[in-house]
């Protein structure tokens, strides 16, 4: 979900869960507004959650192309910014939109390149 998303968004957006929620279980009558409490719960922490999603960013020169991966801490198998000095000779393998980064303990950082320029 949108973290920028408008109030007439989030209410649609709990209307559709409501009735997913509805059919779900059966389409039991007289459980509405259980429905919508419950619907209403699950977006606000979706979009709750996509607000606080932290995603950081690896820069590459390769070949004078300048690439920008992006990559998600929890995705990161304990990668912390600066293990490569400024300039240091970086094994690097791209493919597709990913770019993979050997670190220097053998294992890669896979990102998903989200600007490339040069």
């Amino acid at each position: 979900m949108n973290t920028k998303t408008a109030p007439s968004d989030v209410h649609e957006a709990i209307r559709r869960r409501a009735e997913e929620i509805y059919m779900r279980n059966g389409r039991i009558t007289g459980r509405d507004k259980e429905n919508w409490a419950r619907a209403e719960r699950e977006i606000r922490q979706e979009i709750a959650a996509a607000k606080t999603a932290r995603r950081t960013a690896i820069v590459v020169r390769m070949n004078g192309v300048e690439y920008v991966g992006e990559y998600t801490p929890e995705s990161s198998d304990g990668y912390i910014p600066g293990e490569f000095g400024p300039g240091a000779a970086v094994p690097v393998r791209i493919e597709g939109n990913k770019m993979f980064v050997r670190r220097p303990n053998g294992k890669e950082l896979e990102t998903r390149i989200v600007r490339k320029t040069g």
